[in-house]
């Protein structure tokens, strides 16, 4: 499955103004990066995949859009799948982008 070109664009808009912004094919989908450290990408499994806090992860798979990231059925610490249903409105997805693009920015820089 190809990426959402649509979520793609949204997440585009919010970032667009972030100094160090890159954008990189990573997983399969179209990844955000700042100072090389992804923040969040459009999935090419749908939705989104979010980096943030591993502190703050808990918290944030309470909401019924968000799970944790898993590979190898291995659910990671500090990355987050958010389905499309959290994301539908503007201020929803920019909630989101600015929790993995805080924490990206928080990270040395690659």
């Amino acid at each position: 499955m190809a990426y959402d070109e649509e979520l793609a664009d949204r997440i585009r808009e919010i970032v667009r103004d972030e100094p160090g912004l890159t954008e990189k094919r990573m997983f399969g989908g179209l990844a955000f990066l700042v100072n090389g450290n992804m923040a969040v990408s459009a999935s090419g499994q749908g939705g989104m995949l979010l980096r943030v806090d591993p502190a703050d992860g808990p918290a944030l798979v309470e909401r019924p859009e968000a799970s944790w990231f898993e590979m190898r059925g291995r659910p990671m610490n500090g990355w987050l799948r958010v389905e499309t249903s959290g994301l539908d409105t503007m201020p929803r997805l920019a909630s989101w982008v600015s929790l993995g693009v805080g924490y990206a920015r928080s990270l040395p820089a690659k």
